[in-house]
């Protein structure tokens, strides 16, 4: 079968002898028909650090470079292992799913608690091993598929970091940053219907104009404005500063002025991946202000599923480019790198 393999920063092949994989018992056999060019994957394009596999096999999948890619994906089932036949309440064959791409051991205390996403051993289908949805076929653990409602295209398929966030009705919150991460965010704060003020400091004009579209109250850009920080607390929680800040950009800058702008005893949720560590002001966001700073990597798929469902989530208009497997470094990265004023999320067609 046909698969997206990274051998390294920079060298991504189309490899066509790739086997297909079993289906085990405690999975499900995806051909996925739709996945997204996400920023950990532009990372990945860039930089040895963010799928660190190179020498060292993964502890769950036993794989190193070269993996296949693709964690954003969606498909049909084609097939069910035997445990998730005998479940009534199971993915059958023909169902549509959206992918969680979690690996996790299912056995450290954090999944025993049910925090997968905070697994000892912790892993992501597509960066980590374990297949790609940019693959004809893929199997994954049948409780990471989502089942789609007729109503909603594979094309669609942040919500953890806002629910995180516990945003109170009324509370104003700063995003930073209108990438596809930055601007998810946006939409899943409108979807949750808190109320507040929504500031977005974003440099791209494109971008600043989808973070309006998404429902952005006020947008500032960096370059225009002397003075970020106080331009934020100015404009939230009577000069107070926002009640919340979700740092989408992955600038050390960025969580920076996001630390500096919260007000006393606000919160800075971390969305963004980081592939270096950062220097944060621990001075203004603890010592000072008494803030807290959380960190996300995971979504809640059911509710972003019955938010789209509902209408309360319409994220088509941030899809900008629909490409073929093959076009993924030319249409794909590149045009994430070089045109990023227009362009904000790229789909692949796997099917083509």
């Amino acid at each position: 079968m046909r698969a997206l393999r990274y051998h390294g920063p920079g060298d991504l092949r189309v490899e066509h002898d790739q086997p297909e994989p079993e289906c085990l018992p405690h999975q499900v056999k995806v051909r996925p028909a739709w996945c997204g060019i996400c920023g950990s994957d532009l990372h990945a394009y860039l930089s040895d650090k963010v799928i660190p596999l190179r020498d060292v096999p993964h502890p769950l999948t036993g794989e190193v470079w070269p993996i296949t890619l693709g964690h954003e994906f969606s498909g049909d089932v084609v097939a069910v292992g035997a445990d998730v036949a005998r479940d009534p309440d199971g993915v059958r064959v023909g169902d549509r799913v959206a992918c969680q791409p979690t690996i996790c051991c299912s056995s450290c205390p954090s999944c025993r608690e049910g925090a997968v996403n905070c697994c000892d051993s912790l892993g992501f289908i597509g960066l980590m091993g374990g297949g790609g949805g940019l693959s004809d076929f893929i199997c994954i653990d049948a409780q990471f598929a989502h089942k789609l409602p007729d109503s909603i295209s594979y094309e669609i398929g942040a919500w953890h970091a806002v629910a995180q966030a516990a945003v109170q009705p009324g509370d104003d919150v700063l995003v930073m940053g209108a990438g596809p991460i930055g601007l998810a965010v946006i939409q899943c704060l409108r979807a949750q219907q808190f109320g507040g003020q929504i500031v977005v400091v974003e440099l791209s004009s494109k971008r600043k104009e989808f973070a309006r579209r998404c429902g952005a109250t006020t947008v500032l850009d960096p370059q225009e404005e002397d003075d970020v920080v106080a331009k934020c607390r100015s404009l939230c929680g009577g000069g107070q500063g926002p009640a919340v800040a979700l740092e989408c950009a992955g600038v050390a800058a960025s969580i920076n002025a996001a630390c500096r702008a919260v007000r006393t005893k606000g919160l800075v949720v971390n969305v963004a991946l980081w592939e270096e560590p950062v220097p944060i002001d621990m001075m203004a966001l603890l010592c000072l202000g008494e803030a807290t700073g959380i960190s996300l990597t995971a979504s809640d798929f059911r509710a972003v599923i019955a938010a789209l469902e509902s209408g309360r989530l319409q994220v088509e208009g941030m899809i900008t480019h629909k490409i073929k497997m093959d076009e993924v470094v030319d249409k794909g990265f590149e045009a994430l790198m070089k045109e990023k004023d227009t362009t904000i999320k790229v789909l692949v067609d796997v099917r083509v």
